[in-house]
């Protein structure tokens, strides 16, 4: 077998492969590649070593049986026999479910979440967006501090393992997409240094030195973390790829990184002969990023919107601390703004961040779903103190509103695990640092976070502690029993709906139609000849609509259609959707 590594700066490269080492030599015409052969086969153990130092795992390694310290496993990705033969699943029309393999079953493996893939299938939703899955220190983890980037947390079952799911969700018609992150690595395990500049001083981030985006040798950390991603959506046969904040990615070069990496991923796709695409997390409402490469954009297919969250979060709770803030001073206007502009803050001042923000879109350009739209997320729930869902504020009746609003938007939906039947279990932040200094920094600093805005630090879950992971994972006894199935089988009915009626999944933001009442807080919106009404207050609203002859279609509690003057009556805490007859 054939083994190689990039390591611009070394004068000596060695490989240990099976307890046999051999020296490497230099590549006649990559320069600072170093190749050699040894006898291997699926498993074999092998590492390199740099200048005779100690021996390390292969940077491109496909998997870790040991952790990230260990030695890595040559890894056969022909062996799987797939079962699925998978046209493939684009992201226009698509429900989202985002799923965190660690905490989605209280095994907290790939196979036994894809024992439950079937209740996704029967909710309705089109494609399961993974959290990450590199190797990280330890069992349990969020997985943003992976540091393997290419291989697959051996706690979670490894690459068969994944494999084995992406099987399960294709045979039952669902789409795959995986989480990936390249802003940074994590603190711990990280190697990557060792070979080369895969990290560059002429940038900071929120994790320190920014990986080499535009410095020199950033041709071939460019190459390695495109290859990454390439290998994810071929070996594995993933739909997509969902891009951990783009913001953070510093690169000052005239193509940048993110336009390489959708050229990349759009020629694979065409190659592959199926549908392939990228989603951006990104803070900066900069609609070049959606944009086609073509038309100057960077090419990416959607991105989150959490501007979109933000208003619908502070419209149900009144929350505004922190981000809020923008969005609290009036949070029915905020919302309607964003259904029907997509972005909030579009080149207006931000509170939060002190200054303008934003850019607009060009709603005869950009399809609305090209944004994803939700309720709530890992980040947004996992991120406050005590990790606490909106089920834990809200009434059944609110929680319907929020998903009424969510699923019949123009944005492209996503759920977060559980959020379909209002799991009464939080999702909080929790980690598994092996290394006893870190585990403690990580302890002290989330405490600190949250004693500032005057949490007492008893009441801030211990992220080292094995509870709290225990207490974030989804309790599946729920959705039989109310009041948690009555909101499962309106999730359902909503779905469907979506599906069911053109209108639901018209991309076009100019010809939605919103109206809303602060004072009574109801909000109407139009898609088409379809109307939704929500009222969010606790007594009845009367919501003129103006239109004589519709039929229900849904509702949270039961509704008249509206009478000879168009008013609707909507009962407090309660949703409609209706259609024009």
């Amino acid at each position: 077998m054939r083994f190689e590594v990039w390591a611009p700066r070394a004068d000596r490269m060695t490989l240990h492969c099976d307890g046999v080492t051999s020296a490497l030599d230099r590549d006649a015409v990559r320069a600072g590649w170093w190749t050699g052969e040894a006898e291997a086969t699926e498993g074999t153990r092998y590492g390199f070593a740099v200048d005779d130092g100690p021996v390390l795992p292969d940077p491109r390694s496909r998997r870790q049986p040991d952790g990230p310290d260990g030695l890595s496993a040559v890894v056969d990705q022909g062996r799987y026999a797939w079962r699925a033969d998978w046209p493939g699943r684009p992201l226009p029309g698509a429900v989202l479910y985002e799923l965190h393999v660690g905490t989605y079953t209280p095994e907290g493996t790939l196979d036994a979440a894809a024992d439950r893939l079937g209740h996704l299938a029967e909710l309705g939703v089109t494609h399961v967006e993974l959290m990450p899955l590199c190797p990280f220190p330890g069992r349990h983890g969020w997985g943003y501090e992976g540091v393997s980037p290419w291989a697959v947390h051996e706690p979670y079952g490894g690459p068969e393992a994944l494999k084995r799911f992406v099987d399960r969700a294709h045979e039952l018609g669902l789409g795959v997409v995986l989480d990936v992150v390249h802003n940074h690595l994590g603190p711990s395990g990280n190697h990557l240094p060792a070979f080369g500049p895969y990290f560059t001083d002429t940038h900071q981030t929120p994790w320190g030195s920014a990986v080499n985006l535009d410095a020199p040798g950033s041709d071939e950390v460019r190459a390695y973390l495109v290859g990454s991603a390439l290998a994810w959506l071929r070996d594995y046969r993933l739909d997509g790829l969902r891009l951990d904040a783009v913001h953070a990615l510093r690169d000052t070069r005239a193509v940048h990184f993110l336009e390489e990496l959708s050229a990349a991923v759009d020629a694979l796709a065409g190659d592959l002969g199926r549908p392939l695409f990228l989603i951006a997390e990104s803070d900066l409402n900069d609609p070049r990023l959606i944009t086609s490469r073509e038309e100057g954009g960077l090419g990416l297919h959607a991105q989150w919107n959490d501007d979109f969250h933000h208003a619908l979060h502070t419209t149900l709770t009144g929350e505004a601390q922190g981000y809020y803030a923008d969005f609290a001073q009036a949070p029915p206007a905020a919302l309607c703004k964003t259904l029907t502009s997509g972005f909030f803050h579009n080149g207006t001042w931000s509170s939060f961040r002190g200054r303008r923000h934003g850019r607009p879109l060009d709603r005869a350009r950009v399809s609305a779903q090209r944004l994803l739209g939700y309720a709530q997320t890992h980040d947004q729930i996992g991120n406050r103190a005590q990790g606490d869902r909106l089920s834990a504020a809200l009434s059944p009746g609110l929680l319907a509103c929020a998903a009424a609003l969510t699923l019949t938007a123009p944005f492209t939906p996503m759920l977060f695990m559980g959020e379909e039947w209002g799991a009464s279990t939080p999702w909080q932040f929790f980690t598994d640092h092996t290394d006893p200094e870190l585990a403690e920094a990580v302890r002290r600093g989330r405490r600190r976070e949250f004693a500032a805005h005057g949490w007492a630090e008893e009441d801030v879950p211990d992220p080292q502690d094995p509870a709290t992971r225990d207490r974030s994972c989804l309790d599946w006894s729920e959705p039989g029993r109310e009041p948690h199935a009555r909101l499962l089988a309106w999730y359902r009915e909503l779905i469907a709906l979506r599906r069911s009626q053109a209108d639901l999944s018209d991309p076009d933001l100019a010809a939605v139609r919103v109206a809303h009442d602060p004072g009574a807080r109801w909000i109407a919106v139009r898609r088409g000849d379809v109307r939704v009404a929500v009222n969010l207050g606790k007594d009845p609203a009367a919501i003129p609509l103006g239109i004589r002859r519709a039929r229900v279609l849904a509702a949270w509690e039961p509704v008249e259609a509206p009478g000879a003057d168009g008013t609707l009556h909507v009962p407090g805490e309660s949703c409609v959707v209706l259609a024009q007859a």
